[in-house]
């Protein structure tokens, strides 16, 4: 009697890559994303390097050479974008102007986020009178014009970085309340939460580790939302100059100071009005690329 041995052969099914491979492969593929990235990372590293990238001082002043046209209107390339009504080199002011939006977009949405999570995570992990307390703070917040609150309070206490910084904060943190308060309600309810509950887990262990990781996704969109409008904000401030005042350079402001001869150098006003609308529109398109790649259901 002869023993046969088989050889049985299993098709093991392909390994899937590892999370971050897929998330990072998401984010190559989302052509908003990419975009918004280099172009924030272009202005962000402008920014950063302007001393060394700026040709001039962007406070020096030369009246012998005030309104030379920029390059591709016929000028000369030693001002490569001219100069303004004072002489000074358009190109080091915008580029430093740079360096005074991402300021202040960063900080204010910050200081938005900060507050408005800590109210919506409060809100909507607590529900009863905590929730109905942080919807009424809300309710208030919403019933004031930031706008019109901005200029009011720019107007008494007068136009500097700081104050800008410090009012655009203060009123631009509703809409991260109101969402993370519906995403921790959500999160709430799942049953991580209950099983570190009856473990005993403390509150600021489960608000810090289980809640605040799982509406990170929101959380970061709105950041980028936020930081787009303080940038708009301090624009529309600085170009009623109730914002950052001169000599500072700030694309606003720089707006504003070419409005008298839009007529005649119409480039004063276009080369920042544009430079703005790119900034915003990169952080817009990397916010929603952001939250296209990271949303569960895996929008493309």
């Amino acid at each position: 009697m002869s023993n046969t041995s088989q050889t049985v052969s299993f098709d093991l099914p392909a390994a899937s890559p590892a999370p971050s491979r897929q998330l990072a492969r998401k984010t190559m593929k989302h052509r908003g994303f990419m975009i918004g990235f280099l172009i924030l990372l272009f202005v962000g590293l402008t920014a950063l390097f302007a001393p060394l990238i700026a040709p001039y001082d962007p406070y020096r002043q030369d009246l012998l050479a005030r309104l030379a046209p920029p390059v591709f209107l016929g000028g000369d390339w030693k001002h490569l974008l001219g100069t303004d009504a004072l002489g000074r080199d358009y190109l080091s002011r915008l580029i430093y102007g740079a360096r005074v939006s991402l300021l202040i977009g960063f900080t204010a949405a910050l200081i938005s986020a900060v507050i408005g999570t800590t109210l919506g995570v409060l809100g909507g992990y607590f529900g009863g009178k905590v929730d109905a307390v942080v919807m009424f703070i809300v309710s208030v917040r919403l019933a004031l014009p930031a706008t019109l609150v901005a200029l009011a309070v720019v107007a008494l206490f007068g136009g500097s970085l700081t104050v800008v910084v410090s009012v655009l904060g203060l009123l631009l943190w509703d809409r991260f309340a109101v969402v993370l308060r519906s995403a921790t309600m959500q999160v709430r309810q799942m049953d991580y939460i209950a099983a570190a509950e009856v473990l005993g887990a403390s509150l600021p262990r489960i608000l810090f580790k289980d809640v605040l990781p799982n509406v990170m996704n929101q959380l970061i969109v709105i950041v980028t939302l936020e930081m787009a409008h303080a940038i708009i904000l301090e624009a529309a401030l600085s170009f009623l100059g109730l914002g950052v005042q001169p000599p500072t350079p700030s694309w606003g402001l720089m707006i504003s100071e070419g409005k008298e001869m839009l007529l005649f150098e119409s480039w004063l006003i276009t080369i920042p009005g544009i430079a703005l609308f790119i900034l915003v529109l990169s952080i817009n398109m990397l916010g929603d690329g952001i939250r296209d790649v990271t949303a569960p259901e895996g929008r493309n």
